[in-house]
């Protein structure tokens, strides 16, 4: 579903329904835990920290931030500790949704061939286009080139 809602891109609400799309995706996985787990395995606590650092990268925190440290910081929690509650909760570890909102983003972005590779590697804060192009062939297979065909 979120593949298709990134190629809406006539989609007045497109951003809104993306965001959406991801949150039934993380619910979907929540769901997936508590009867693989039970609901009771959670802890409050934990519960909340994973939402807070959801809410963070659903504000586009990635943009500026791809490090687990970063978020753990902010949630007062050591980068393993956000780790772990991560994949207790969602089955994967806190860097797969980090990376996982920027190449959504990013996917999004390279389809809009207005913005040269320079402009999204900036908008990232990749300290060059070249990282910026390994980035992109690592988390989607493909150059930049590549995926804009």
């Amino acid at each position: 579903m979120v593949e298709f809602r990134l190629g809406q891109n006539d989609h007045h609400f497109r951003k809104d329904l993306l965001i959406a799309s991801i949150q039934m995706l993380i619910i979907d996985f929540f769901d997936f835990h508590s009867h693989i787990y039970g609901e009771d395995n959670i802890p409050l606590q934990s519960a909340t920290i994973m939402n807070r650092f959801l809410n963070m990268l659903e504000n586009g925190t990635y943009r500026e931030h791809r490090e687990v440290n970063y978020y753990a910081d902010k949630l007062c929690v050591t980068p393993k500790y956000l780790s772990e509650i991560s994949r207790k909760i969602s089955g994967y570890a806190a860097n797969y949704w980090i990376n996982r909102y920027t190449i959504l983003d990013i996917s999004r972005l390279l389809r809009d061939k207005s913005l040269t590779f320079v402009r999204i590697s900036d908008m990232f804060g990749f300290s060059s286009p070249a990282y910026f192009s390994r980035y992109v062939q690592q988390h989607l297979g493909i150059s930049p080139t590549e995926y804009r065909g």
